[in-house]
């Protein structure tokens, strides 16, 4: 599966950065040139299906599970998982309450 559709409409909006972590739906040719053209450094693994695969830092690769578990562990606040809130300010500061009390815990 690619996410090729939703890095083209992403690509636009992502903030200032000097490094992307992302998983190998994200690895085709004109993603890495045009994070290259922005200055951002890459991790993205190659599709196994690709004959002369691109290296990468694997342990800088490896922190992606950080926001991976920081992710599931606000799903488990149905409030936000469910978004139950109309407007935007109020769902971000459902999302700071849950993340307060996540890295209180």
């Amino acid at each position: 599966m690619s996410d090729n559709k939703g890095a083209r409409l992403m690509l636009d909006a992502l903030p200032t950065a000097s490094s992307l972590i992302a998983y190998r739906g994200y690895d085709s040719d004109w993603f890495r040139a045009k994070l290259q053209g922005r200055g951002i450094e890459r991790y993205i693994p190659s599709c196994r299906s690709r004959k002369v695969p691109y290296t990468y830092d694997k342990s800088a690769y490896r922190e992606r599970h950080k926001v991976e578990n920081l992710f599931a562990k606000l799903k488990d606040w149905r409030r936000v998982a469910t978004r139950y809130d109309r407007c935007a300010h109020t769902f971000f500061s459902a999302i700071c309450i849950a993340a307060t009390i996540i890295f209180w815990l």
